[in-house]
């Protein structure tokens, strides 16, 4: 059986690694760091490190209904979206994944689009 992205990678301890390193850039951007003014940044990046497993293929899970109900109210736009993964991808690369896992980490979250950028701007 094949080995999924997340096991391949090195599971919980590596990912939280990635999405800290992916937060320090996304902070940095002026279309991203906006969303999280406030926010408490180590509990997102738990909850974050566990998506970001999901989308590897890893055990942790969020329903499109977890995804849409902790979105809804942000107003996330197109671009920031596009940012967001952008900034996964940089990252992903930073820390040696193959361009293939790359490719399939992006099309997961782009899957996911339609949760998370507010629907006034997702046409």
């Amino acid at each position: 059986m094949k080995r999924t992205i997340f096991e391949r990678y090195g599971g919980f301890a590596r990912i939280s690694r990635i999405v800290s390193a992916m937060y320090d850039k996304i902070l940095d951007s002026p279309l991203t760091a906006p969303y999280f003014e406030g926010v408490d940044m180590r509990r997102l990046i738990d909850h974050q490190t566990r998506f970001v497993a999901t989308l590897m293929g890893g055990p942790a899970s969020y329903t499109n209904e977890q995804l849409e109900r902790a979105h809804a109210r942000l107003g996330i736009t197109e671009p920031a979206f596009a940012e967001m993964v952008a900034l996964l991808g940089e990252t992903l690369e930073e820390f040696g994944f193959a361009d293939e896992d790359i490719a399939e980490v992006e099309r997961q979250m782009l899957d996911r689009k339609h949760l998370i950028v507010a629907r006034s701007m997702a046409w």
